[in-house]
């Protein structure tokens, strides 16, 4: 850094609360929810939302459950205003929802404020001042007494026009940047509002500490929040909010520790929205709290609609990796981390406990509204877990390990090649050109005949017509089943030492059209083992084609003078290189 910080800036100084409790508290249920989306949230945005964005918004966060909503700040803009009418005139609010207005402890504001609200059942005041030391000092020059007038006056003013409405008035209190304001003087300044309002357990006054600024690390705004609820009187007619922000990039850790150190309601915005690094995002706090196995009141299981309402409200976008929502956070492409969730969601189809346990997942994607699909995809990171868990998925393929490691080369060197991902079809695509399709020069096997050897019981003789670029051939080979008898009629055929490393198959489906997979691993003459796959109703067929198919593999590499080792045939690789780069282009 060109600038010395240990002398621009001064560290924060910790809070003097050595028998802290809140490191011994555990969270089990979750706060009152408030969303500040429509006023905080839409301050915030270069292009700030009209009565028909609002509407839009205001109505997703009823249906997921919000009971207290911020609809705005009616005195400082008559779209706030209007918006306030649009709502109560046209009866949408519900009976169990409680609109909140914000308002600063200034006369002509708070007089606008209540006009706004006529003819509304229930809503919450929010009035605040600012009582930090900087902004005493530098914004306003007035010492304690002033600050405290101020917010006395308001507190006056709100609870007399309280007195002549008809709409039931929640009294709401910030002692605006509370972060930078000494803890005395914050008990203080809200003391002195409460001898105003008069709470009651039955009617509680709503204190909301805000961490308007984020100024220090997470455990400093929980001793801070620790700190005035132990100090401030009558707690129990209090509820204790936060509204913290997202300076330092630990909003959520702050909010969390604030609700160990006893807030009970919490001031935030979707996905985090709201002025410089955002409000406090709440969908990641009510899914952190999922996660935890605490029903948290909010109905976040259409993830991907609630995504593109927030992103057409507010226009901006959501990060591919914002927690539970972004396109990416179910998505591994690392080799190892897709074993793991392959080997976990396997084991977990497994169980019957009904418990979600998959590495690297830590919630199942469609209790937000996403699916498995998009939770392996693969690119040149990708390993074999990752290529056998699309290739299960989708068709149904149970690739022995030594064929898992084997094809994920093949798709690493494309790849690499190509520098883009491949798409399921695509490795699909990759898959069969390898192993299944027929290229120029390989042979395939148009008929055979196996039948017991004459002169001994328990070995087959197996007569076979192949096709070779058009041109049929008869082989024929002893052994001791139909495949063994089939590898010797090829040993002979092509004068080309072969043995059967490794055999596997299984049926997809049942009944007599069921197609069957074989995978048989060849070792030839001067290469390393190689797989082939077959596939046909009939399972002795399939395996025979999977001999062909290694077999084919093997000439393949002869022809285009290459030395062992399981790579793709140059067409192959060409092909598929041009499908990936086709389908990034789309």
């Amino acid at each position: 850094m060109r600038v010395d910080p240990t002398t621009k800036y001064k560290p924060f100084p910790p809070i003097a609360l050595p028998d802290r409790r809140w490191p011994s508290a555990t969270i089990t249920q979750p706060p009152i929810w408030a969303s500040v989306d429509l006023r905080d949230g839409n301050q915030a945005l270069v292009e700030p939302m009209g009565i028909e964005r609002k509407a839009r918004l205001y109505n997703a966060l009823v249906a997921m459950g919000f009971k207290e909503i911020e609809i705005g700040f009616p005195a400082a803009s008559q779209t706030d205003f209007d918006f306030a009418r649009y709502l109560i005139e046209h009866d949408m609010v519900p009976e169990d929802v409680t609109l909140q207005v914000l308002v600063q402890a200034r006369e002509p504001l708070i007089r606008r404020t209540f006009e706004a609200l006529e003819g509304c059942k229930r809503a919450v005041v929010h009035v605040y001042n600012s009582t930090s030391t900087l902004q005493r000092r530098v914004v306003f020059g007035m010492d304690r007494p002033g600050i405290i007038d101020i917010a006395r006056q308001g507190a006056e003013l709100i609870h007399r026009l309280a007195d002549e409405t008809d709409t039931e008035i929640v009294y709401q209190y910030s002692p605006e940047s509370f972060t930078g304001t000494e803890l005395d003087f914050a008990v203080e300044i809200v003391e002195a509002v409460m001898d105003v309002y008069q709470p009651t357990p039955d009617k509680r006054l709503i204190v909301n500490l805000p961490s308007t600024v984020e100024m220090a690390t997470p455990n400093v705004y929980a001793d801070q929040i620790e700190w005035f609820c132990r100090h401030v009187k009558n707690r129990d007619s209090l509820i204790i909010s936060v509204h913290p922000h997202n300076d330092r990039g630990t909003g959520i850790a702050a909010t969390e520790l604030a609700l160990m150190a006893g807030a009970q309601r919490v001031e935030g915005t979707l996905f985090g929205n709201g002025e410089r690094t955002g409000n406090v995002d709440l969908v990641t706090l009510a899914l952190n709290m999922f996660t935890q196995g605490i029903d948290p009141g909010l109905d976040c299981s259409n993830m991907p609609e609630l995504v593109r309402m927030s992103e057409y409200c507010t226009r901006l976008p959501i990060h591919p990796r914002h927690p539970y929502a972004g396109e990416l956070v179910f998505t591994a492409f690392s080799g190892s981390h897709q074993d793991a969730i392959n080997k976990g969601l396997r084991a977990l189809r497994q169980s019957n406990s009904g418990v979600w346990e998959v590495p690297y997942l830590p919630i199942d994607p469609t209790d937000v509204g996403r699916t498995y699909e998009a939770v392996i995809r693969i690119n040149s990171q990708s390993g074999k877990g990752g290529v056998a868990h699309i290739l299960e998925r989708d068709h149904a393929l149970q690739m022995p390990r030594t064929l898992q490691v084997e094809f994920s080369g093949v798709v690493q060197h494309i790849t690499d090649e190509s520098e883009g991902e491949v798409t399921a079809k695509q490795l699909w695509d990759i898959f069969e050109g390898e192993y299944l399709a027929q290229h120029p020069g390989d042979m395939a096997l148009k008929e055979y005949r196996t039948v017991p050897d004459t002169h001994a019981s328990d070995v087959r003789v197996l007569d076979a017509v192949l096709s070779v670029s058009g041109q049929e051939r008869k082989i024929s080979g002893r052994g001791n089943g139909p495949l063994d008898a089939f590898v010797d009629a090829l040993r002979q055929d092509l004068g080309m030492a072969l043995e059967v490393v490794n055999y596997s198959e299984h049926a997809l489906g049942v009944g007599a059209n069921a197609q069957a997979y074989a995978y048989v691993e060849m070792k030839a003459e001067g290469h390393a083992p190689m797989y082939g796959v077959g596939r046909h109703t009939n399972i002795v067929q399939a395996s025979l084609n999977a001999i062909l198919s290694s077999v084919n593999r093997v000439r393949r590499l002869n022809a285009a003078g290459s030395s062992g080792g399981a790579r793709s045939t140059q067409k192959v690789k060409e092909d598929a290189t041009a499908t990936t780069t086709a389908g990034a282009a789309e």
